[in-house]
């Protein structure tokens, strides 16, 4: 429950007004953009649904309306707005309302720090991966073509960026396993999430390894260029 600062009524959660005097409420912890933008906790959201909610909050928190106000409104005004673009900027990215979702859900963030362990789903090709980067290393420090090593780089990211693809799909289609288990029993919700975090995960080393690969080719075109 929220307590209004004005009037000192309480007010659930959810509400940004006072149901008493109507006056904007502090927005207290959170932690929820689903039920705080007023659009249901699910992983295929309708995209101009969560716009136009957008607009309509925005406009009502806008500290424009609140100039001559009270400290407290205008304070209020300022910490929902912010609060509003957070969520919506989370919630329209399909990856980042996964995370949230698992957030809210009490499930670990799947982002991995640097050094982590390899998904054991990834060791081949990270493997593979490795090894030719290190032969291209060597051969770049011999002096070799530095056009024929961005041929070799282009061709060791083919394969990872099909991987990519592939979790990017697996991704669409957990998701929308997910909502269709509304209802289900928590057990069988629990394990799609669990799901989602671990292609996540694979999907969070795959970025790490193309963006090595990225690093590779700049530093061709370093080389070349000194």
């Amino acid at each position: 429950m929220l307590e209004c600062r004005n009037c000192g009524a309480g007010a659930p959660r959810d509400e940004h007004f006072c149901p008493q005097c109507s006056r904007i409420l502090s927005i207290g912890r959170h932690g929820d953009y689903f039920s705080f933008l007023g659009v249901p906790r699910r992983l295929t959201l309708d995209v101009q649904q969560l716009e136009a909610r957008f607009r309509e909050l925005s406009r009502l928190f806008h500290p424009d309306y609140y100039y001559n106000a009270t400290p407290t409104e205008r304070l209020a005004s300022l910490e929902r707005s912010s609060y509003l673009n957070d969520a919506y900027r989370t919630l329209r990215n399909p990856v980042a309302r996964i995370e949230h979702v698992l957030a809210v859900e009490g499930l670990a963030s799947p982002t991995s720090p640097g050094g982590a362990t390899v998904p054991p789903a990834l060791l081949e090709e990270v493997f593979e991966l490795n090894e030719e980067l290190d032969d291209i290393r060597t051969a770049r420090e011999s002096g070799a073509d530095p056009a024929r090593l961005r041929a070799r780089l282009e061709a060791a990211r083919a394969p990872i960026d099909r991987k990519r693809e592939q979790h990017e799909q697996q991704l669409s289609e957990l998701s929308a396993r997910w909502d269709a288990q509304e209802g289900a029993p928590v057990v069988e919700r629990r394990r799609t999430l669990e799901e989602l975090r671990e292609r996540l995960l694979e999907r969070n080393y795959l970025n790490n390894l193309i963006a090595t690969i990225e690093r590779e080719i700049a530093a061709l075109g370093a080389d070349s260029r000194g």
